[in-house]
């Protein structure tokens, strides 16, 4: 048998009877603001770094039917006591459906007796937290004084990923590149929201004017050379999270000082595959994130250093954000509880 009710605004909700929390898709966009999001990310590459959470293999396999990625990413954030699995993947022809061709829910069970805790909606929170870890990079990593951003890529992901940016530094300007420039109409709505110019340039004149980039697409060869690239600029490569898709020349990674959310992913699907295989830098040269948040090791060392962030996206991203969900939900009793026995 199995029963669901909504929670009243301000109860409590207890598990230990089988109760489980749902968090739909639209309770989740209108509880989890930019700001959840970075404070959720920023504290799980934290916990990472200091050895206190972690990810479990990845799983990722074309299933054969309509050109679909499925998989699933888990682990276990001991600090925050987030236990669970991200499951869903990538359908391209979604968007002639009218639906969002990445598809995915967060399962959250009980650290402490394994029960089924939570089921969030994962669409919009993977387009969040994605944003906010390339975010955090720039909050972390780029220069203090950076007044123009790039963006290379104007797909739906981009959106999340300006609007997270614009709220890290006080830029004055927005450059764009599209493989489709009609696609470009929708950074210059959010450029022309934030109060700030916007123009559609050419890759290698994006390089030449930016002090920070973000590369979000899904192209399987470099799309910035390294001699565009101005010194001090921060690219933070948010694409590649898949062994053979590649963003950036990987001539770029030993002339700057690299970092990633998690190493041993960002050497096997990350960008930096790339340059690893090619043995222009070793794994022993990327800096995990959490080490310079936690302030055990250095970000950015000068003005003119040119400043990588490789972000693969790790399954503890979307437990962190999906169990600020859970607790903003229950907070404001927008959540259901479904009982089943």
């Amino acid at each position: 048998m199995q029963t669901a009710e909504t929670l009243p605004a301000n109860d409590q909700v207890d598990l230990q009877d089988g109760g489980i929390v749902i968090v739909p898709e639209a309770v989740c966009q209108d509880i989890i603001g930019r700001d959840d999001a970075f404070k959720a990310v920023e504290a799980v590459f934290a916990a990472m770094a200091k050895g206190d959470a972690w990810n479990f293999p990845v799983v990722r396999e074309a299933l054969g039917h309509e050109g679909a990625l499925y998989g699933f990413k888990s682990g276990f954030d001991k600090a925050g006591m987030a236990l669970g699995v991200k499951s869903g993947g990538y359908w391209p022809n979604n968007s002639a459906r009218g639906l969002t061709n990445h598809q995915s829910t967060v399962f959250l069970f009980d650290p402490d007796t394994g029960r089924v805790k939570a089921l969030v909606g994962g669409n919009y929170l993977t387009a969040v937290r994605t944003a906010a870890a390339s975010s955090v990079s720039i909050a972390h990593l780029a220069r203090g004084d950076a007044k123009v951003i790039g963006m290379v890529g104007a797909g739906h992901q981009s959106t999340f990923q300006l609007r997270a940016a614009l709220e890290q530094r006080d830029f004055e300007k927005v450059v764009g590149w599209n493989l489709d420039p009609a696609g470009l109409s929708k950074l210059a709505k959010i450029a022309e929201e934030a109060g700030l110019p916007f123009e559609g340039v050419e890759r290698d004149q994006l390089g030449a004017v930016a002090d920070v980039i973000i590369t979000i697409t899904s192209a399987h060869e470099p799309l910035l050379m390294k001699e565009w690239i101005k010194p001090g600029t921060h690219i933070a490569c948010m694409g590649t999270d898949t062994k053979g898709k590649q963003e950036v020349d990987p001539a770029i990674f030993p002339a700057s000082k690299v970092f990633t959310d998690e190493i041993a992913q960002s050497v096997s699907i990350g960008e930096t595959q790339h340059a690893i295989a090619d043995g222009l830098i070793q794994e022993s040269d990327i800096t995990a994130i959490g080490d310079v948040i936690n302030r055990d090791k250095p970000g950015r060392t000068s003005s003119d250093q040119i400043t990588v962030f490789d972000g693969t996206g790790v399954g503890l991203q979307d437990l962190a954000v999906a169990a600020a969900a859970v607790d903003l939900a229950v907070k404001a009793g927008r959540v259901q509880i479904t009982r089943l026995g």
